[in-house]
């Protein structure tokens, strides 16, 4: 499999070489990323910074948020269900509870667990983009930035329509341990959005229904999502979003297999958000914030034949206030900032808790010379349980041409332990009141190349992380516990290329090629010996994906490899092709065409090649 796949890439590399000097090439579009405040175009960023744009997850083979994460480079999304059922997001090495998910800036954090942290009611038609930023961000984002925040950002569409689609999907296997129906999915979606000059409101829902891959992994997942924008005028807009999503599923070998043969879960989410934009004077500009999310997670240990045996429920609530401003000076810019956030749980195995948390932000951007520019920062932080800390970070670049840019930086991050670390209490897993945060040091350096149609990044960094939280035991028959386990040190190395280019103005190809290398050593490790998280760690990863389009007809072609610490790696390679007529659009996907055996997670193995048709209509 590795040799064919090499050799299909090495000529489709050299085909690219000879078509080069003949065709036409076309310039990579300019992004701005938003960092609550400031806005820096992705060309003047000092950071590592990746970004996923709505024409790129157009054309991936995927349907959810879940699905479209797990090609980017440096992000491992380990999955437990399929299509996205339920998934845990890290990024370079760290654990799922380490990286920070935003909406459009605003944090999507989930206390009790972050299991539950991509459960989002956001169809991926409305993702105008998706912005990863690798390493400590505390003085950009705050808490819980440990190893990287991903920021989702949604459309603001200018032009009214609706939008209708729908598919059907199959492994065409059967369920020989239950019913003898063969496996599928289905689903259908619908939206409309109103767009005018000074306002834009969308909404959209959507139902998912599967009978599952296996026994006892179906699901239905219903989702409602609303957002609207209104422009004032030139100096005052305001941006508004809800939305729910029920999320059932089952849950077999999630958590504890294999005695979990028949649990089920039950997860529903709603979050809410209101932001706007104020420009006090041409140099000044404020940003308040507040965002609500509430979220229920029903677990079954036993499904729904004994609901009194093994039974945990979980009802969180979050409420957050936020307000950044920014400055412009005649030399650099100033942005400051502070927030506050309220988090309580009613639980039948966590008990009631609650805890505050206020931030403040101050950063400072300036540059030097025309070559170069300086980001420098800090993040106060006063949590009810932890009391105050203080990160601080720089970023700095400099241009050598104005093709070729050298970046570093130096960044601090915390992240706090959630409820479930600090107060389970199950017969097989135990929290722990007295967990200290997790703290993160990183510094890393390297350079950005970008000319025409090709662009490519290289990246080393060192980070340390001091008491890694990690549920551990002794031997098999003693509970989990959660345990400051050590400190964690990581050498990574990340090396990213993308290069399209047109062999005629229908004809146009891309080619996007990352990989990413960690070495991970534990000091002061504890003498615990097994551990729930640290030893699935990704030590390779090899994300890759071809696409060529021809008019209004485009296949992709996408592969990831992934070596963990411990187990085998493995090759899983997917498949899109579409056509689109007009408003109308038809698609085939093929995930896992190569019918790879694989786990992400523990002792739940992935979907076996399964087959989607599909069909859209978009007027907007």
């Amino acid at each position: 499999m590795k040799k064919i796949y090499f050799a299909v890439l090495a000529l489709v590399c050299s085909n690219f070489y000879a078509q080069t000097k003949k065709d036409s090439i076309t310039q990579m579009d300019e992004v701005i990323i938003n960092e609550n405040r400031f806005s820096t175009p992705i060309s003047k960023q000092n950071r590592n910074i990746y970004v996923i744009t709505s024409e790129t997850i157009k054309k991936l083979p995927g349907r959810t948020l879940q699905e479209v994460l797990q090609y980017a480079n440096g992000v491992d999304i380990r999955q437990r269900g399929p299509f996205g059922t339920q998934a845990d997001i890290s990024i370079d090495g760290g654990s799922f509870e380490q990286t920070v998910v935003l909406l459009n800036g605003a944090k999507v954090i989930d206390s009790q667990t972050a299991h539950n942290m991509l459960n989002l009611p956001l169809p991926v038609e409305v993702i105008e983009r998706i912005e990863i930023v690798r390493g400590p961000a505390a003085r950009i984002f705050g808490i819980n930035s440990l190893t990287g925040a991903i920021n989702i950002i949604t459309k603001k569409p200018t032009d009214s329509g609706f939008l209708v689609s729908t598919y059907a999907g199959s492994n065409f296997e059967k369920d020989t341990q239950d019913t003898g129906d063969t496996f599928y999915g289905t689903g259908v979606q619908a939206g409309a959005v109103l767009g005018k000059e000074k306002q834009q409101h969308l909404i959209f829902a959507s139902h998912d229904k599967s009978n599952g891959y296996r026994y006892n992994t179906a699901f239905e997942n219903n989702k409602i999502f609303y957002q609207g924008n209104v422009q004032i005028n030139d100096s005052n807009e305001i941006l508004a979003s809800a939305g729910y999503i029920n999320n059932g599923f089952g849950a077999n070998g999630f958590y504890a297999a294999p005695t979990d043969l028949n649990a089920t879960e039950i997860v529903q989410t709603t979050f809410a958000n209101i932001q706007s934009k104020h420009a006090i004077t041409e140099n000044w500009k404020i940003m308040p914030r507040v965002t609500y999310r509430y979220n229920y997670d029903d677990y079954r240990y036993l499904g729904n034949s004994n609901l009194t045996v093994g039974r945990s429920q979980h009802y969180t609530n979050s409420i957050a206030g936020e307000l950044n401003s920014t400055v412009k000076l005649s030399k650099g810019e100033i942005g400051f900032g502070a927030e506050f956030r309220n988090e309580k749980i009613h639980s039948s195995n966590i008990g009631d808790h609650d805890r505050e948390n206020v931030g403040l932000y101050a950063e400072y951007r300036t540059s030097f010379s025309e070559k170069f520019d300086v980001n420098i920062g800090a993040y106060g932080n006063y949590n009810s349980d932890y009391k105050w800390q203080v990160y601080p970070g720089i970023d700095a670049s400099y241009a050598v041409t104005n093709d070729f840019k050298i970046i570093g930086n130096i960044g601090t991050s915390q992240r706090l332990p959630s409820f479930t670390d600090l107060y389970l209490k199950q017969t097989g897993n135990i929290g722990n009141t007295n967990l200290e945060t997790e703290d993160a040091f990183q510094s890393e350096i390297g350079f950005k190349y970008n000319k025409k149609a090709l662009s490519f990044n290289a990246n080393y960094f060192f980070r340390k992380i001091d008491n890694y939280i990690d549920w551990m035991r002794n031997a098999t028959t003693q509970p989990w516990q959660s345990q400051n386990t050590g400190d964690l040190k990581t050498n990574g190395i990340n090396l990213r290329g993308n290069y399209r280019f047109d062999f005629s103005k229908d004809s146009k190809w891309n080619i996007l090629l990352a990989y990413t290398y960690l070495d991970s050593d534990f000091k002061n490790q504890r003498t615990e010996i097994y551990s729930k998280y640290l030893i699935s760690s990704l030590k390779h990863q090899i994300t890759n994906t071809i696409d060529y389009q021809y008019r209004n007809f485009s296949v992709l072609f996408a592969t990831r490899f992934n070596e963990r610490i411990t187990g085998p790696s493995y090759w899983v390679n997917d498949f899109r092709v579409s056509q689109s007529i007009k408003k109308f659009t038809i698609f085939l996907d093929a995930q896992n065409i190569f019918n790879a055996t694989y786990y992400e997670v523990g002792a739940v193995p992935l979907p076996s090649r399964w087959f989607t048709l599909g069909a859209k209509i978009v007027t907007f």
